[in-house]
């Protein structure tokens, strides 16, 4: 990662449960990327490619991504944004199917609001598809609160997208 980020590229895992399960939230890594765009694949009807998510990864310098590992270090959830001058802007969050319902969304969706407001993010905004209202309520309870709309947003159904947003000053 030849590009300038902070303190964040020197924490091993940024966060570790308490109840002994040796589930770590940490920034993603090369060996992250299979398992990640399994997920994505998995959960969106318009999924990133694997060599989209790579560079995102790999080679923006705006970009973060997360990850919820398990003990074995396997990919549980994934959460990414772009720091976009004083605005983090969530790009996907996503929990590995058999693992939703949990807390994960919500876990790692709090590491990323930490990790933006630890980057100097003055906000966070996001879209998600009206239809999806599990991630809407997610990030309701995350602290984000609903703003407008983007009409016909999406490019393979043209579902309108709901913007959200989160002051973190």
């Amino acid at each position: 990662m030849e590009n300038d980020r902070t303190e964040w590229d020197k924490i091993d895992a940024m966060w570790c449960t308490d109840e002994g399960n040796g589930m770590c939230i940490r920034l993603a890594a090369q060996k992250d990327i299979p398992e990640i765009t399994a997920i994505e694949q998995a959960e969106f009807a318009v999924p990133w490619s694997e060599e989209s998510i790579r560079h995102d990864i790999m080679e923006n310098p705006a970009g973060r991504w997360l990850v919820l590992a398990d003990a074995d270090g396997s990919v549980v959830a994934y959460a990414a944004l772009w720091l976009v001058i004083d605005e983090g802007h969530v790009l996907n969050v996503a929990v590995r199917g058999r693992d939703q319902g949990k807390g994960y969304g919500k876990l790692i969706m709090s590491a990323l609001i930490d990790l933006a407001r630890g980057e100097g993010m003055r906000l966070m905004t996001l879209e998600v598809r009206r239809s999806n209202l599990r991630a809407q309520g997610l990030y309701h309870r995350c602290g984000f609160l609903d703003v407008g709309y983007r009409k016909r947003y999406y490019e393979n159904n043209k579902e309108d997208a709901l913007i959200m947003y989160m002051d973190l000053v």
